[in-house]
């Protein structure tokens, strides 16, 4: 299947996103903007496309979009998995992250896995903090505050 890239713009940048009718395989953050793709997107594609649109706008929390089955470890199923599980406007630090996947000592571990995620908003590594603050984030300290910012999650 020939894939497609759509792009959304938000306040902290443009997010691509990539995918088929086989489903959405990657969102690309702000710095890694790829070019758009000309005609009609795959509807994955378009639907998530749509629904970040609503959540950059304030109208969304949930997201019910086709995600590809990536090639991925299970631990990193497992932790996508609980990702998905963190309501908009809360966090989890990774080692409750580790807990909830019955790996208490693998802290470390769900910090790679949430690097490795490929969709990133839609499943949620950015409601992963440290106990000591903020924590790391693919797309930069200032669009990991921007999506708390959003969600009513403030951290300094």
């Amino acid at each position: 299947m020939k894939t497609f890239v759509a792009n959304v713009k938000s306040p902290v940048g443009v997010w691509s996103v990539v995918g088929s009718e086989g489903g959405v395989t990657h969102i690309h953050l702000p710095q890694d903007e790829m070019t758009a793709s000309k005609g009609t997107p795959p509807q994955p594609v378009a639907e998530t496309v749509q629904q970040l649109k609503e959540y950059f706008a304030g109208t969304r929390r949930t997201f019910k979009v086709k995600l590809a089955a990536p090639a991925a470890t299970e631990f990193q199923h497992e932790v996508w998995g609980a990702l998905r599980k963190i309501p908009y406007g809360q966090v989890r630090t990774y080692g409750e992250v580790a807990d909830a996947v019955d790996r208490p000592r693998a802290h470390r571990a769900v910090g790679n896995a949430n690097h490795a995620n490929p969709w990133p908003i839609v499943v949620p590594c950015h409601r992963v903090v440290s106990t000591g603050g903020l924590g790391g984030y693919g797309g930069g300290d200032t669009v990991k505050r921007y999506l708390l910012d959003l969600e009513g999650v403030h951290y300094d």
